[in-house]
């Protein structure tokens, strides 16, 4: 029979080999440390979706119906990129798109699990398809690559362990509800401005669309600045130029950019005079 310090040091040494043994296999498919599983990713994202759905005043979102031939022109993009090689979770993820109507917000955003949101105020400053699936491919890359769990795994860490382990479940709910707050680390915006042009790259689109999005920011002296994007999006260093060396060492390979078929998107939306 063990003594009671015998019996300590035997407790603390299981909880060791168990949190060694959680933090070896929770990884996501990109090898990140993700204590959550894809289908908490799903169920999370379903959970905001239905949060934005019931607040119409601050997320407007468009009808389907009214505004049907840009609804299948920007999932049409999506669902190009989707086709990537480079995808993860393209069946396990729901995907959807839905064009909130606010023509002074430069953003787009994509919750764990798929769902899929762009402003019309981006759609409006854009110049041509390219940019606009640069910029989806982006925030797409963001729910694939599991960047808000991998965060909050970081943010709730060996206690988010231990409650796994005791069952209690209580934590998840508290987690969750922190969604909207998160911000992405510089690393997760490098990487899924990388993915982006990976995503692109097994399109018909210029693999360059997400670099010309921040080029013409940069160019109109903007410095990403009246973006809602930058408060849950840090601007890494070097950013174009390391879009532009992944674009090289996939082989400098040119694409469409779709200037008229953006128009049409734009006119779709009434956003032509505006």
């Amino acid at each position: 029979m063990f003594t009671f310090r015998q019996q300590l040091i035997f407790n603390r040494l299981m909880i060791s080999i168990l949190i060694l043994s959680l933090f070896s296999s929770c990884t996501s498919k990109d090898g990140d440390l993700n204590f959550f599983s894809p289908e908490d990713d799903v169920d999370m994202g379903a959970r905001y979706n239905t949060e934005i759905l019931a607040q119409p005043g601050e997320f407007p979102v468009l009808d389907e119906k009214e505004y049907a031939a840009a609804y299948q022109q920007v999932r049409g993009m999506v669902n190009k990129i989707l086709k990537s090689e480079s995808m993860l979770h393209k069946e396990e993820f729901s995907w959807e798109v839905r064009i909130l109507e606010n023509d002074t917000i430069l953003n787009a955003f994509c919750t764990p699990g798929g769902y899929i949101y762009v402003y019309t105020g981006l759609i409006h400053y854009l110049d041509s398809e390219d940019q606009l699936a640069g910029v989806l491919g982006h925030e797409i890359a963001h729910a694939d690559l599991r960047h808000s769990t991998e965060q909050m795994t970081k943010n709730y860490g060996l206690r988010l362990a231990i409650q796994f382990f005791l069952g209690d479940g209580t934590l998840l709910g508290t987690i969750a509800g922190g969604l909207a707050g998160l911000t992405f680390s510089r690393d997760d915006e490098t990487e899924s401005d990388l993915q982006s042009v990976r995503y692109l790259y097994d399109t018909d689109y210029d693999p360059r669309g997400v670099a010309r999005f921040f080029e013409k920011m940069e160019q109109r002296g903007e410095a990403l600045g009246p973006l809602v994007f930058l408060s849950t999006h840090p601007n890494p260093e070097n950013r174009v130029k390391n879009i532009m060396t992944e674009w090289k060492r996939l082989g400098s390979k040119k694409g469409k950019v779709n200037k008229e078929e953006y128009e049409q998107l734009k006119k779709n939306l009434n956003l032509q005079s505006l």
